[in-house]
């Protein structure tokens, strides 16, 4: 079996799902972060089966905070629910988050802090999830960072100047939804990236169907320009 060191999943469809079954958009979200807690639940099966060392989940990025100001309060009150709960449990996994921090309700915020430093002494594998997060933003925090510093750039100095700097590269990235693009995920750090996309909407994405393109992930052959 192929190891899989690092994934990515672009949690999309909440809202589709929603409105499918005549629901309000934040009963898809909370229907959407039931499905990440059961990713959070299966990451030591995962480790132990595939390798898998980080998981990389899309939650929210730098355009979504055009959406509406009610289902953003709503969101945002959903995922201080659940850090709030991750906090109590002691689950063997370390968990991160990525993007603008600052942008992020203050409350938010604090959690993020003390479930990072709660987690951070495990050996388990790594949820990383990407708020407020652009990769395009990503890069130009990067680049303006590194042009304080005056000098010349190495592609290497670069790549831990980034907000994702301590995530290995995917191996793959999955979107989920229906569509076909990776809407400015993990720009840089997607470069060799394996692409699988399923018309599964994300709260009704399974860990047997996650399985499924791990063994269909196997099939591939990565040449990296060799």
């Amino acid at each position: 079996m192929k190891k899989i060191q690092s994934i990515g999943i672009i949690m999309d469809g909440n809202r589709r799902w929603a409105k499918e079954k005549g629901l309000k958009a934040w009963d898809g979200h909370r229907a959407g972060v039931d499905a990440l807690k059961k990713v959070k639940t299966e990451l030591p099966r995962l480790r132990q089966k595939y390798g898998v060392e980080y998981v990389v989940l899309y939650g929210f990025s730098t355009e979504n905070w055009k959406r509406s100001k009610e289902e953003i309060d709503a969101l945002f009150g959903i995922f201080e629910e659940t850090l709030e709960e991750f906090i109590t449990q002691d689950d063997d996994f370390i968990f991160k988050v990525i993007g603008e921090r600052e942008r992020l309700p203050a409350r938010v915020q604090e959690l993020i802090v003390t479930l990072e430093e709660k987690t951070s002494t495990r050996t388990g594998s790594t949820l990383v999830l990407a708020l407020s997060y652009g990769g395009r933003t990503e890069i130009l925090s990067a680049v303006n960072d590194l042009i304080k510093k005056g000098k010349p750039v190495s592609e290497d100095e670069f790549t831990h100047t980034l907000w994702s700097s301590n995530i290995p590269d995917p191996d793959l990235i999955i979107r989920v939804g229906g569509e076909r693009r990776l809407s400015n995920f993990l720009t840089w750090s997607s470069a060799y990236s394996e692409l699988f996309f399923t018309n599964t909407l994300w709260p009704d994405f399974t860990t047997e169907e996650l399985e499924e393109i791990f063994d269909d992930y196997a099939t591939r052959e990565q040449r990296h320009g060799k």
